[in-house]
């Protein structure tokens, strides 16, 4: 089989090199997945340059986390997949439900990464894709979906109808966020720095949207001029954390997962005035990649993707999803 590898010590997504590699035969309780497509997250460039959890790669590594395609084979011992089931990977590979459990996650050099012909995870590392939903689009889901989710439905203090959720970017999991929000009937603002990509959120349903370059207190702006939010699905971290409280109503939620800007020291007495909360947020479990596949098929939710590339284009993939073109998610596809 064919995948795509990172050397060890890599620091850059252009270390990227394609390997013949022997087939893989699933063991005790492991699933043998076909994969048929591929999308790429922010945490993927962390790997590829050696700044993710743990630091650079110890040794060669598959990279990517999120991948569908079909079971082929199945090993001794499991009975949730057959040959033949439409799949996508689990994040974690080992945090099926329940409280936060930081079992290894997938293609940090640590667990198996999917960016391969064919994949073997624990069957614990594997979830039933949407029914209504295409390879390409289920590849989007592992985390940026699950993460989308997890910040608005999960939690104490899930969206109800009728709540505002501010989004910041318009990167995967923004975009999934504002596609979910709006599904559960709630009102969406969102900020970006680009106002030819706060015209094509507005015409997926944002009700209102902020240049951040434009309103440097965009934060006050959304809670004082716009009336504020019920929830922050705040992607930025540490930089944009401060100003995410600012925008918070009454008892509001900052659901914080906080990747894109990790400097800086966010004064939390913003939730003072409001009685917000700051709830950390990291992808989630395979529950509750079930439960929001079961919200797509439901309500006919279809990922947005923004840009395409075959699995011999992996390095123009990762180009494109760095770049300033980038908008939701990048997908590789199996020709």
């Amino acid at each position: 089989m064919r995948a795509w590898m990172l050397p060890a010590g890599s620091d850059g997504f252009d270390k990227l090199y394609m390997e013949e590699r022997p087939d893989p035969v699933p063991g005790p309780g492991e699933v043998l997945i076909r994969m048929a497509a591929w999308s790429i997250n922010y945490r993927d460039f962390a790997v590829a340059a050696g700044k993710y959890f743990g630091g650079a790669l110890k040794a060669p590594a598959i990279p990517l986390s999120d991948g569908a395609g079909e079971v082929v084979a199945v090993g001794a011992g499991v009975t949730r997949f057959k040959q033949g089931d439409r799949v996508q990977s689990s994040f974690f590979t080992h945090w099926e439900e329940g409280p936060p459990r930081m079992s290894p996650a997938l293609g940090d050099g640590t667990a198996p990464g999917v960016l391969a012909e064919l994949v073997v995870l624990p069957e614990s590392g594997v979830v039933p894709m949407a029914r209504s939903l295409d390879y390409a689009q289920a590849a989007c889901l592992p985390c940026a979906g699950v993460t989308a989710w997890n910040a608005l439905y999960e939690g104490p203090r899930a969206l109800v109808p009728g709540n505002r959720v501010l989004v910041l970017g318009s990167g995967g999991v923004s975009m999934l966020a504002l596609q979910l929000a709006r599904a559960g009937g709630c009102e969406v603002i969102a900020t970006s720095s680009s106002d030819e990509k706060l015209a094509r959120i507005r015409e997926f349903g944002a009700a209102h949207t902020v240049n951040y370059k434009a309103v440097p207190e965009w934060g006050s702006f959304v809670g004082r001029e716009l009336g504020g939010v019920d929830k922050v699905v705040e992607v930025g971290g540490a930089g944009t954390a401060e100003q995410s409280m600012a925008a918070l109503r009454t008892q509001g939620e900052v659901a914080f997962i906080g990747v894109l800007s990790p400097e800086g020291g966010p004064n939390p007495r913003a939730l003072m005035m409001t009685g917000g909360s700051l709830r950390g947020i990291f992808v989630g479990s395979a529950a509750m990649a079930r439960r929001l596949n079961a919200a797509i098929d439901a309500n006919c939710i279809e990922p947005l993707i923004g840009a395409r590339f075959g699995f011999d284009q992996a390095k123009e993939a990762y180009a494109h999803a760095w770049g300033p073109d980038s908008f939701a998610k990048t997908v590789i596809e199996l020709a």
